[in-house]
């Protein structure tokens, strides 16, 4: 080996755990980089069907009309037998 490489391979040990303290932290910042995006991209996409949903329920509301005039007659008629027995 050259004194060049003999030199290098010098530094390089007694520089280690520094270098792997800075190669495990870059990795870290790598995973939390990775996962901030999917959790925002997670975010959106459920943002995005939510969004969609509720414009779909918006969209098909409907209005029924009921004639409840019979169940007010008998109702009615109830609560006057309930007066003539008292």
């Amino acid at each position: 080996m050259s004194q060049k490489k003999v030199d290098q391979y010098k530094e390089r040990k007694a520089n280690r755990e520094k270098i792997y303290k800075r190669e495990k932290r870059v990795l870290l910042m790598e995973k939390l980089a990775v996962f901030a995006v999917c959790l925002i991209a997670v975010g959106w996409l459920g943002y995005s069907v939510y969004g969609q949903a509720q414009k779909s329920s918006a969209d098909k509301t409907t209005t029924t009309e009921m004639d409840v005039t019979a169940i007010d007659d008998y109702i009615s008629g109830l609560s006057a037998s309930e007066e003539e027995a008292e």
